[in-house]
C-alpha cells in the first residue's frame, strides 16, 4: 500500500471515531446536573420565562432530536451558538485555539529538548551516579500532580523570584514564549519521566545491537555512532509514546491553563461546564478529539519515516 492509499484509509477511519466522540460527549453533557435556562435567568425566574427560554434554545425537544440536529450542523461545519456568549461556537473556539496550540507545541518542543539529552546521558552512564540521579528526579516528578507542580513553580518563579509573569498569554512571539514558559515547563516535568525512561531503555537496547558493535570496531566516531545508529532507533519508541500522550497533554492543558489563567480552550471548557453551555462543551470536545486523531496520524507518518522497514499496510 502506498502513502496516498494509507492516508486516505486513515482519513476514512476518522469519521466513525468522530461520530463516537460526538455521541459520548453529547450524552455525558446531558448528565451534568443543572438547567442551563435556570442558570441563565437566575433562581428567581418564573416558570413561564424558563419554559420560553428552553423552547428558544431547543432544550425542550427530545434528546434524539437534539443530537441529530447537532450532528447535522456539525457535518456542515456549524457547531451552534453559545448559550452564554450568544455567539457562534466555532468563532469563539477560533479565538481560543491559538493559546492552547501554542502551549502544547511549546511543551512538546521543550520536552524533546530536555528529555533527549538526559535520556542519552542516563543510557550511556547506566548504573552510574548521573543515571541514578536522573532516574530519581524523574520518579519524584512523576509522583507530583501537575496542578500542584504548576502552583509551586508559579510561587517560586513568579512571586518569590519575579522572573516570569503570573498569568496571561502575552503579545508577540517572544512575549508569548515568556508567558508560556512556566506552563510549558509544568507539562514537560509531568511528561518527562515517561519519555526519559522510554528513550533510555531504547538507547540501552540499541547500544547492545550487533551493528552498533560492528560500527564501533570500525572506528566510527562516537558522535556519528550515537546519531546514526543509536539515537534514530531509540527515537522510534519515544515518538510512539509521545504521540500516545498527546491526548494526555490536551487533558493536562485544561488544568494548567486554569492555574496560569491562559485564555485557551482548557480555560473555556471549565467555564462552559460551570455554565452548562452545551453547544460550547460539545464543540470543544469535538475539536479536542479531532486534534488527537490528527496527531496520532502524524505520529504514524513520522514513525514510518524514521524506520523504512515499517509498512503502510
Amino acid at each position: 500500500m502506498d502513502f496516498a492509499s494509507f492516508l486516505m484509509r486513515r482519513l476514512v477511519q476518522i469519521v466513525p471515531v468522530l461520530f463516537g466522540i460526538v455521541l459520548v460527549v453529547f450524552l455525558v453533557v446531558r448528565l451534568i446536573p443543572g438547567d442551563p435556562a435556570r442558570i441563565m435567568l437566575g433562581v428567581y425566574a418564573s416558570d413561564e420565562r424558563l419554559a420560553g427560554l428552553r423552547t428558544q434554545l431547543g432544550l425542550d425537544r427530545q434528546i434524539a432530536a437534539q443530537f441529530f440536529s447537532f450532528l447535522g450542523d456539525a457535518a456542515q461545519g456549524q457547531l451552534g451558538t453559545s448559550l452564554v456568549f450568544r455567539r457562534p461556537v466555532l468563532e469563539i473556539i477560533g479565538e481560543r485555539l491559538p493559546p492552547t496550540v501554542a502551549l502544547i507545541t511549546f511543551a512538546v518542543l521543550l520536552s524533546v529538548a530536555i528529555c533527549v539529552p538526559l535520556a542519552m546521558l542516563a543510557a550511556t552512564r547506566q548504573g552510574r551516579p548521573p543515571d541514578q540521579a536522573i532516574r530519581g528526579v524523574t520518579t519524584l516528578t512523576l509522583a507530583m500532580p501537575s496542578f500542584w507542580l504548576g502552583l509551586n513553580l508559579l510561587i517560586l518563579f513568579a512571586v518569590l523570584f519575579p522572573i516570569f509573569p503570573v498569568s496571561g498569554y502575552g503579545r508577540g512571539f517572544l512575549d508569548t514564549l515568556w508567558h508560556l514558559f512556566l506552563p510549558a515547563l509544568t507539562i514537560t516535568l509531568s511528561l518527562a519521566p515517561i519519555l526519559i525512561r522510554t528513550l533510555r531503555s531504547s538507547v540501552i537496547e540499541a547500544l547492545q545491537a550487533p551493528h552498533v558493535a560492528f560500527a564501533r570496531t570500525k572506528g566510527l566516531p562516537h558522535r556519528l555512532l550515537m546519531s546514526r545508529h543509536v539515537l534514530r532507533n531509540g527515537l522510534m519508541a519515544t515518538v510512539t509514546i509521545l504521540g500516545v500522550n498527546i491526548g494526555w497533554l490536551l487533558g493536562g492543558s485544561v488544568v494548567i491553563e486554569n492555574v496560569f489563567s491562559i485564555p485557551g480552550l482548557g480555560n473555556l471548557i471549565i467555564s462552559s461546564v460551570s455554565a452548562r453551555d452545551y453547544p460550547m462543551i460539545q464543540g470543544i470536545a469535538l475539536v479536542f478529539g479531532l486534534m488527537v486523531i490528527c496527531i496520532n496520524l502524524i505520529t504514524d507518518i513520522v514513525y514510518a519515516l524514521l524506520d523504512p522497514r515499517v509498512s503502510y499496510d
